[in-house]
Parts: C-alpha cells; sequence; structure tokens
C-alpha cells in the first residue's frame, strides 16, 4: 500500500486514542469531583492527578498484558469440558437426576436440549 495511506491511518489511530483517553480523564475527574468530596469529604482532583489515578489503578487492577478478553473464553470452555468429562460416568437416570435437580435449582434455561425426543404424544379417540 501507499506510504501516505499508513502514515494517515496511523495519524487517525493516534488521534482516537488520544481523544479517548482525553474522554476518559474528563469523565473520571468529573465523577471523582462530583461524589468523593460530597459523600467522603475527600478532595477535588486535577487533570493530572486523575490521570495518575487512571494509570495506577490499571496497574493495580488490570496490568498492561493484553488478550484479557479470551481468558473468559478460556475458563468458560475449560469449565465445560470438566462437566462434559463428569457427566460421561453418569448412567442415563442419574444425567436425567442430575438435569432436573439443576432445573430446580437454577431455573428453566440451565442445560437446555432440544425436547425432539420428550415429545408429548396426543392420543387420539375414534
Amino acid at each position: 500500500m501507499d506510504r501516505k495511506f499508513w502514515l494517515l491511518r496511523g495519524l487517525r489511530f493516534f488521534l482516537f486514542a488520544a481523544l479517548f483517553l482525553t474522554v476518559a480523564v474528563f469523565f473520571t475527574q468529573y465523577l471523582w469531583n462530583w461524589l468523593v468530596p460530597e459523600l467522603f469529604h475527600g478532595p477535588a482532583l486535577t487533570l493530572g492527578q486523575t490521570l495518575g489515578l487512571l494509570v495506577l489503578s490499571r496497574i493495580l487492577f488490570g496490568g498492561f498484558r493484553g488478550g484479557r478478553s479470551g481468558d473468559w473464553a478460556r475458563r468458560r470452555k475449560a469449565w465445560q469440558q470438566r462437566m462434559a468429562g463428569r457427566m460421561e460416568h453418569l448412567s442415563p437416570e442419574e444425567r436425567e437426576k442430575f438435569r432436573l435437580q439443576m432445573q430446580q435449582r437454577c431455573g428453566m434455561g440451565w442445560m437446555r436440549r432440544p425436547e425432539t425426543a420428550a415429545e408429548p404424544k396426543v392420543e387420539q379417540t375414534a
């Protein structure tokens, strides 16, 4: 591709990132200065202090490594594999008993499966 295209694309990315960061800092500062001094009699923050607070909270609670959105999917898949491993050792009667117990505890949406085999049969009278 053209060098000018990549330069403009990089510049656009930088501007959107700077705009997002500025909006996040102003929003955080607004919320802090609206709530904390009134509720907890704490100090009001300046713009630099707010940016420092956001960076500190990111270090303490979020870290700087990428790909954290995949953690949930990995944990969910591992849980599903563990449950499948446990369920395969049960007899069909035990599986149905477990499924009914979980429905009672968790509601109708738990382990929903197609009801093709358990359709109600309608008797016709002649």
